[in-house]
């Protein structure tokens, strides 16, 4: 029943529009801390759009029957990541500060459902170790950028954790890696 959901052309133009909305909220969201980055660290900067923006292309191939591996790895890499980091962002705000109003939890429920859309379909996945490699150095060049260069998401009350922050954060992106490889070796031995 969930494969017949998940494969139907209208769900699947449904989920499109979705990310793509989210995906353009996302970059509005990170315009203020934009507007201060530095040039070359501005494509590392707004993590959970891009990694919905990787979802979403992945999508539009999928619609038409294409597949884009390098699309692939980064899509489940960066989206399970940054789904899952902001859910703990927003958990670890809301026990902080007490409260982090509707935003906050629109914003647990919308990346939630990140992460969860890239385990869903991850068995459609065609993704080999090169692509899952480029991957891996996106993700952990991204904790580069964002904690040895100051470049991270912006929580005013976090920023006295962001050591901790950095070190959950790159722990994470080798369970998100580890992942992409356990699909990987998954799908090559049940392909679809």
């Amino acid at each position: 029943m969930i494969r017949y959901i998940l494969l139907d052309k209208r769900f699947l133009i449904l989920l499109f529009v979705i990310n793509l909305l989210g995906t353009i909220y996302g970059y509005i969201w990170y315009e203020s801390q934009l507007s201060v980055t530095p040039g070359i660290f501005l494509i590392f900067v707004p993590d959970s759009p891009t990694a919905s923006l990787f979802f979403t292309i992945f999508l539009l191939f999928f619609i038409f029957g294409k597949h884009v591996p390098y699309i692939e790895a980064l899509a489940i890499t960066s989206l399970f990541k940054y789904g899952i980091w902001a859910v703990v962002m927003n958990v670890l705000t809301l026990q902080i500060q007490g409260s982090i109003g509707w935003q906050g939890y629109m914003l647990m429920a919308s990346h939630f459902g990140m992460a969860l859309q890239a385990l869903l379909y991850a068995p459609y996945y065609k993704i080999k170790f090169r692509h899952v490699a480029v991957a891996a150095i996106w993700v952990l060049h991204n904790d580069i950028i964002d904690y040895v260069f100051g470049m991270m998401p912006t929580y005013s009350l976090l920023i006295n954790y962001i050591n901790e922050i950095g070190y959950f954060t790159f722990w994470l992106s080798i369970v998100s890696i580890g992942i992409a490889f356990w699909i990987m070796n998954k799908n090559a031995n049940n392909p679809r």
